[in-house]
Order: C-alpha cells, then structure tokens, then sequence
C-alpha cells in the first residue's frame, strides 16, 4: 500500500522513530527502538521470529501507533508488506493504478494547469511552474515505463486486466513489488522482499535498492541481500539491557559488532555469577564453622568454645548480607547454536546412488558416492528435482530406475524443506519420541543444542512459530549424531545469525554433508564445495 504524506521530498527524505514502545497481547513487542533513515540510508531489520520485525514496518508506515514514542515521516512512502488483501474484482492494473496514485494525480494537475495557462487565468503561470516541477522530480511521465521494466525483470504477470484473484500468492507478490519500485517513493519499507524470487528478480531488486536515491528499511532473513545492499543494521534481537541496537558499516559491521556484544554479555553474566558463587561458598563455610563451635572437643570447656560464637554469628550474618546485596543483573543471554559431534566412519563408503531416477521428477540419472567428510552442493531451478533427489537419498522414496546403497551401520539424517504438519505434543515431547529409538547414537538433550529456548520446551509444537518448528526438524536431524546429513533448504525459516552459526558447524564435521539449496549466500559460502546441478 502507498501512504502519502506530502509531495516527493527526495533529498530531504528521512524517517525516524524515538523510543518506540509496543505492548500486544500483554507482551512487550518493541521496547525502545530508536532508529533514523535518510535518502542515500538502506536499513536491516533483522531478529529472531517473534521480535516484532514486521510490527515495526507497520509501526513505521503508520498503520499502527505506538504506546509510547515518536515516529516522524518526511516523503512519499511505498510499503511491501507479507500480506496483500484481494477482492475478486481488483486487477494487476488497479494495484499498479494503487502505487502510482501519486503520478496520476501529479499529471492530472499538470494537464489542468496547462489548460488553466491557455485560458489566461490570474495566476496559471505560477500553478504550471509548480505542476511542471512536481512532475519532474517524480519523473511521473516515465513511472509506467520502469513499472513494466521491473515486472518483466521479476517474472510478473504484465496483464493488467488480469484479476488478482487468480494469481498464485507469489505472482500477486512480484506484482506489488514491482509497482513499489517502479513509483519512486522516497521511503520504502519492505517486509522479505525476496520472498517469491528467482534469481534473476532477487538480482534487479539488489540493484533497485542499490541505487535507489531514497531511504530504504528493509526486513529480511537473506543474508546475500543484507550484505549487498544495507549501510546499516538494526537487531531487534534481545540485549543486555533489552533495548535494539543499530550497528553501522553495514552487515560486516553488524556480524562483527554483534558477536562483540554478545561476547561482553556472556562474560560479565559469567562473573556475576562466578562471584554469586563465591558469596554463596562463604556463606556456607560460615555457617558450617558456627555449626561446629557449639559442639567441643573432649577435655576443652564450653565456655571457651562459646566465646568464639558472637564473631562466628557476625560473620554469617555479613555474608548472608552480601549474598543478599549482590544482585545478578545481566540477564542470561540467548541460546548459542551447538552441534553435537556427529558420526565418523572414516574411509568405507557410507551412501551410494548409481543410475537413480524417479518418473515425472528426475529424468536424467543420477550417480553419487558418499564417505565421511565429504561435501556436496545440489543446485538447480525450482521443478528440477533437487527435493526429490534428496528424499530417495533419505530413503523416503523409492526410485524409479537405478539403487541407492547406505552402510547398514550408517546413520543418515534428513531435513525436507518442508516441516511435517505441527503435532499437539509439545516441542519436548516430539524431541524425546524422535530420538527413542536412537539407542547409544541418540541421548542428545535438547536444551544443550541452544536452538529453542526452555520456554518452547513445554509448549505444543503447533503453538510455536514457523522458525521455532523448523529449529526443533533440525534438532531431531541433528539428534541421531548422523553419518551423513541431508539438508534440503535448510535456511528457510532460519534467522540469519542461526545460518551463519549452521555454515560454520558444517564446515568442520565429519559427516558427510548435502544440502540443497537456492540461497545465495550459503551458495557463496560452499563455493568450494562439489556441485551437482
């Protein structure tokens, strides 16, 4: 949706919030968030699920007003929200219609003008002059033109009598984000742009923002467009002391910076607790030393035994003083990502695919090898069969042509891109059920894998979020300590800082690893890796 606030502002565009604060449902979603964007500014939004990314645009755009706090708009603002209302009637050309209401109107006022300058009326020159200038720095007579060129560059429907309705959820998408960046507003708030791209729109839409003269605040789990494209990150990840912060030098400089800020937390949490420790071992010392004054050894008199009691008393009664003084007020901080060390059979082979196919989904034939550390990156467009290769690996699908051969002692794990349909029972519940059978290779705790916090522990799987589901998929993968592992789109739903920490673990296991994939950086980051595509 547009929400217009006044005429372009261009250079002068800016957006800015000041302690933002925002309760729903009796939680505190956005505490403090402090934020300013000028032309020339792209920033990341970037958080866990659940830290109130997509509250914030909504917040921003001025769809939702904050409990407390400001936020000041200066410019024309284009929104990309997750969500687009559709109503039988509506077209591709009323939603363009939609984004580039401002154009139209600019040029309506300008034709009139010009009719007003012919008739001679008091003033028409003036009006003209204005109206011209307007147009101009909208640049409205060529808003169509660069609509059509961001259409056909992210694969949209172009039909603009063609209704909406019968549109895919991510056709009405392409279409929307399309118009936003063909209008040339000077805000753009984007909420997962990349959401329902292929590469070559995920490669015009780096370029749109890139060189986009206005301000731009950008959600967004892809790391590869955070890292081409923000000049500054704001984390709404939780803090020491619970407010957001905003990191500049781009994503470089919040990767660096954040793990800083979580390093300093991590050890002044660890000295106050080390020192809580400390008052608590005296305490008890004490305590045991007044216990054992009252009780004389044989042959020494009780009254030279109690005099000692007064100062043992007093020294109890400091250190019962201290503990009680000595507040724990850095926060626990959040869960850091651990793999368990996963299954190692060096030199024999441990899977084996030769002439696989499956009818209507791999027509060519596929052979593979599979030992202990050994890599490998599956590639290729959407429908050409990467899922399916990955399930008859697994042994989910039997193929059509050709054998798959495991080790019998091997253990092979997979992660399918999509998460089986959320159960009732709680997130602990389907942990221990999954690993059961495991035997001697399962007994990983969840807790220890730091991907979901105690409190999702004991809730019901279908309560949790798409992010926390897809953690506790990669939990059970990871449980049985497998031989060889199986990713299959293992970054969707996964916070960034989670990828990177994941990208790092796989790095150095020994297992054999194969992941399938579309994103961008994890395909830069495996570069080195064998490719099948």
């Amino acid at each position: 949706m547009s929400i217009r606030t006044e005429l372009p502002a261009r250079t002068r565009a800016h957006l800015t919030a000041a302690g933002v604060h925002l309760v729903r449902g009796g939680r505190p979603v956005l505490t403090g968030v402090d934020l300013a964007v000028s032309a020339g500014d792209r920033l990341g939004v970037v958080g866990e699920n659940g830290t109130g990314k997509t509250t914030l645009i909504r917040v921003l755009a001025g769809e939702l007003t904050a409990d407390r706090g400001t936020v000041h708009r200066v410019g024309t603002i284009g929104v990309a929200d997750q969500e687009i209302p559709v109503t039988p009637a509506r077209t591709v050309g009323d939603l363009i219609d939609l984004e580039l209401a401002e154009v139209r109107r600019v040029l309506h006022d300008l034709d009139a003008a010009a009719d007003a300058l012919v008739e001679g009326y008091p003033g028409a020159d003036e009006r003209y002059a204005e109206a011209l200038a307007a147009a101009e720095v909208l640049n409205a007579w060529d808003a169509d033109r660069q609509v059509e060129i961001s259409l056909a560059a992210l694969g949209a429907v172009a039909d603009r009598d063609r209704s909406l309705a019968t549109l895919s959820v991510g056709q009405r998408y392409r279409v929307r984000l399309a118009c936003l960046l063909g209008a040339g507003h000077d805000l753009l708030l984007l909420d997962e742009p990349t959401n329902h791209l292929d590469s070559g729109g995920l490669e015009h839409l780096t370029a749109r923002l890139r060189e986009h003269p206005g301000a731009v605040v950008l959600v967004s789990h892809d790391r590869a467009l955070l890292k081409d494209v923000v000049t500054a990150v704001l984390d709404l990840e939780p803090s020491r002391d619970g407010r957001p912060r905003v990191y500049g030098g781009g994503y470089a400089g919040y990767q660096e910076g954040h793990q800083a800020e979580r390093e300093r937390w991590e050890q002044e949490h660890r000295a106050q607790q080390r020192e809580r420790q400390r008052l608590a071992d005296d305490l008890s010392a004490a305590q045991n030393r007044l216990s054992t004054g009252w009780r004389p050894d044989k042959g020494t008199g009780k009254h030279t035994r109690a005099t000692r009691a007064p100062g043992l008393v007093r020294a109890v009664h400091r250190r019962q003083e201290d503990l009680a003084a000595h507040r724990v007020d850095v926060p626990a901080p959040p869960l850091r990502f651990r793999v368990p060390e996963l299954g190692d059979m060096p030199g024999v082979p441990l899977l084996r695919a030769d002439g696989v196919t499956l009818h209507g989904r791999l027509a060519q034939s596929w052979s593979l090898l599979l030992q202990s550390w050994d890599r490998l990156v599956i590639t290729g467009r959407n429908g050409a069969g990467k899922s399916s290769l990955m399930a008859v690996l697994a042994g989910a699908i039997e193929p059509t042509s050709g054998v798959v051969q495991r080790k019998p002692a091997a253990r092979v794990a997979w992660l399918p891109q999509e998460s089986p349909v959320p159960a009732r029972r709680t997130a602990h519940e389907e942990y221990e059920a999954a690993v059961a059978g495991l035997g001697p290779s399962g007994g990983v705790a969840l807790s220890e894998l730091g991907l979901l916090p105690s409190a999702a522990l004991g809730r019901p799987v279908a309560e949790l979020s798409i992010g926390q589901q897809r953690r506790l998929q990669l939990a059970i993968a990871l449980a049985a300590r497998p031989h060889v592992l199986l990713l299959d789109e293992p970054t969707n739903h996964l916070s960034a800082r989670l990828v990177d920490e994941l990208t790092e673990a796989l790095s150095v296991t020994s297992a054999a690893v194969v992941i399938a994939t579309h994103d961008r950086q994890l395909l830069r980051d495996t570069a080195d890796w064998p490719a099948l595509r």
